[in-house]
C-alpha cells in the first residue's frame, strides 16, 4: 500500500463547507481594491499586512476577527463582491475542491445604495461565472464544480460594523442592544427565505457567526425558527470560543444541521455544572446525540490553533476525540486569507498529527459531499455524490491506495 501523498490529497475531490467570503480574499486583490477605492490599510504590501493584520498566531478569537474590518471595507460594491467570489471559487478548484459553500453576512456589505438582493446577486454571479468556466472542459470522470451560499446572521455587532448596522441602531435608538441584534437576525432570515423562494440565487443555508462568548445563540431563536419553517438548512458557529452548552443551544434552539468548529465539544470545564459526574454525563449525552443524528462538525484545525492559546499542539485539538467517537466531520478552512490555509493543508495537517486510515479519510471526504446543503433536488445530489465516489476510487487505484 502506498502512503497518502500531498499530490493525492490535492487531486481527490474535496469540499469546503465552512469558508467565509470576507476572510478569504487574495491578498493582492485586497490591496488593489483598497487603492482603487482610496481606502487606507495598515500596509499596502503583502508582507506588511501579514505582519500587522493577517498573522500566523492571534491572542484570541477577537483579534483574529479584527482583520475583517479591512476586507469588508473593500467589499461595498457589486463589482468587488463578484470579483472576490469568482476568485475564491477559482482558487478552490485549483486545489481540487469540487463543492464549495461560501458564507458571509450581507448586512456587513449593505448600505443606502446596495441592498440585500444586490449583494447576494453579485456574489452569486461571481460563483456562477467561475462554475461555468470550470465546468466547460472537464477531464473524463471529474465531478463538476458546484457551489452554495450561506447567509450569516451576527451574534453580536456594533454601529461601527457597517453602515447598515449604524442605521439600524439609529432607527431603534430606544431598544436594548440585544433587541436590535434580534431585529437584524430576523430581517436577514426573512430576506434569505424570500430570496430563495423568488430567485435562482443559490442560497442554501443560514448561519450564526461572530463572537461567541457572552452572546448566546438563544437570542436568535426566532430568526432560526423562521428559516427552519422556510425549509432552509442551518449551520451554527458553536463550541469555537465557548463550551458544550453553546453547541447544545445551537442544536436544540436553532435546529442546527451542522456545527461550525465544535472545538470545545468535550470540554467539561467550560460547563456551568458543579458536579464532575454530571459534567461527564452531560458531555457524553451530547456527543451521543450528535453522533446518532449525524450532525456534521465543520472542523477548522488551523483557525482553532490560531485563536485558542490553550491549544499548544495540533494533537491537543479535539479532532482525536471526534474520530474516536466516529462523529460525522469534514475538514474546512474557515478563512483562507486570515488563516493562510487551504483545504489540502487542513487535510495534511490532520494526517500528520492524527491516526487516520485511508478508509477514514475517504469517509470524511465523502461526508463533506453527503452533508452539504446541495442546491438542487435530492436525487441530483445522490447522483453527484456517486460521481464523487467513483472519481475518488479511480484515484485510489491510480495511487495504489488501499481502502482499509
Amino acid at each position: 500500500m502506498q502512503p497518502i501523498t500531498e499530490e493525492f490529497i490535492r487531486r481527490i475531490p474535496k469540499t469546503d463547507l465552512h469558508v467565509h467570503l470576507d476572510g478569504s480574499l487574495r491578498l493582492s486583490t485586497l490591496i488593489e481594491l483598497a487603492k482603487q477605492r482610496k481606502l487606507e490599510l495598515p500596509s499596502f504590501s503583502e508582507d506588511g499586512l501579514n505582519q500587522l493584520v493577517f498573522k500566523s498566531h492571534y491572542r484570541d478569537l477577537n483579534e483574529y476577527l479584527s482583520g475583517f474590518q479591512w476586507t469588508v471595507a473593500v467589499m461595498q460594491d457589486p463589482e468587488s463582491l463578484e470579483r472576490v467570489a469568482y476568485e475564491l471559487a477559482i482558487d478552490n478548484a485549483e486545489e481540487g475542491v469540487r463543492y464549495l459553500e461560501v458564507r458571509f453576512a450581507p448586512q456587513l456589505n449593505m448600505h443606502e445604495t446596495l441592498g440585500f438582493e444586490e449583494v447576494m446577486h453579485a456574489v452569486d454571479r461571481g460563483l456562477r461565472r467561475a462554475r461555468d468556466t470550470l465546468n466547460r472542459d472537464l477531464p473524463a470522470g471529474m465531478p463538476p464544480f458546484e457551489y452554495g451560499i450561506i447567509v450569516c446572521a451576527m451574534r453580536f455587532f456594533t454601529a461601527e460594523f457597517s453602515r447598515y448596522y449604524r442605521e439600524l441602531f439609529e432607527v431603534h435608538r430606544y431598544s436594548d442592544p440585544a433587541e436590535v441584534t434580534q431585529y437584524a437576525s430576523m430581517e436577514a432570515a426573512k430576506a434569505t427565505v424570500k430570496l430563495r423562494r423568488e430567485s435562482d440565487v443559490q442560497v442554501v443555508g443560514f448561519d450564526l457567526a461572530g463572537a461567541e462568548r457572552g452572546h448566546p445563540a438563544a437570542i436568535h431563536e426566532r430568526a432560526f425558527g423562521y428559516v427552519h419553517r422556510g425549509f432552509l438548512n442551518k449551520t451554527v458557529h458553536a463550541g469555537e470560543a465557548y463550551g458544550p452548552e453553546s453547541i447544545f443551544q445551537a442544536i436544540t434552539k436553532l435546529h442546527a444541521d451542522r456545527i461550525g468548529h465544535g472545538l470545545h465539544l468535550f470540554n467539561e470545564e467550560l460547563l456551568g455544572i458543579e458536579s464532575p459526574e454530571d459534567r461527564r454525563r452531560y458531555v457524553r449525552n451530547l456527543v451521543d446525540f450528535i453522533a446518532n443524528n449525524r450532525t456534521t462538525i465543520e472542523v477548522c484545525l488551523t483557525s482553532n490553533l490560531q485563536t485558542s492559546p490553550d491549544i499548544q499542539t495540533p494533537q491537543q485539538h479535539s479532532l482525536g476525540q471526534m474520530l474516536a467517537q466516529n462523529l460525522s466531520l469534514t475538514f474546512c478552512t474557515d478563512n483562507r486569507l486570515v488563516s493562510h490555509t487551504t483545504v489540502t493543508n487542513e487535510i495534511l495537517l490532520a494526517l500528520q498529527h492524527f491516526d487516520i486510515s485511508p478508509r477514514q479519510l475517504k469517509n470524511i471526504i465523502i461526508y463533506g459531499f453527503k452533508r452539504s446543503f446541495f442546491y438542487r433536488p435530492y436525487p441530483e445530489k445522490r447522483r453527484y455524490v456517486r460521481s464523487v465516489i467513483n472519481y475518488y476510487e479511480s484515484l485510489e487505484r491510480e495511487f495504489s491506495i488501499k481502502d482499509r
